[in-house]
C-alpha cells in the first residue's frame, strides 16, 4: 500500500481538494480572523500564589479527615499491643518475673 502524500511530504506537503494541506494542531492554514480581542496579563503581574495558603489548609484537613479513620484505628491498636508487650517483656525479666516462671 502507498503512504499518502501527507506522510510523504513530512507533513507540510499540499493536499486535499485545493492542493493545500491545512496545517498542524491549532494552525489550519486559513485566512486570520478578525474582530477577536484578547486581553492578556502579563506573566510579572500575575498572581500565581493566589489563595494557595487557605486551598492548603483546608484542601489538607479534607484529605487527613478522608483518610484518618483507615490510619488511626491500626496505629492505636499496634500502639497498645507493644507497649504490652515492652511491660510483659520487662517483667518476665525482672526478679518476680523469673521466679514466677522458673523450674524450681
Amino acid at each position: 500500500m502507498r503512504p499518502t502524500q501527507v506522510l510523504m511530504g513530512g507533513g507540510e506537503a499540499p493536499v486535499g481538494k485545493h492542493g493545500k494541506f491545512l496545517g498542524g494542531w491549532g494552525n489550519f492554514g486559513g485566512m486570520p480572523q478578525k474582530g477577536i480581542i484578547s486581553y492578556t496579563l502579563s506573566s510579572n503581574k500575575q498572581n500565581p500564589f493566589a489563595g494557595a495558603a487557605h486551598a492548603a489548609v483546608f484542601n489538607t484537613w479534607r484529605r487527613f479527615s478522608a483518610q484518618v479513620l483507615y490510619v488511626a484505628p491500626p496505629m492505636i491498636f499496634f500502639y497498645y499491643a507493644m507497649s504490652w508487650a515492652t511491660e510483659r517483656n520487662h517483667y518476665l525479666n525482672s526478679k518476680a518475673g523469673r521466679q514466677e516462671f522458673s523450674e524450681e
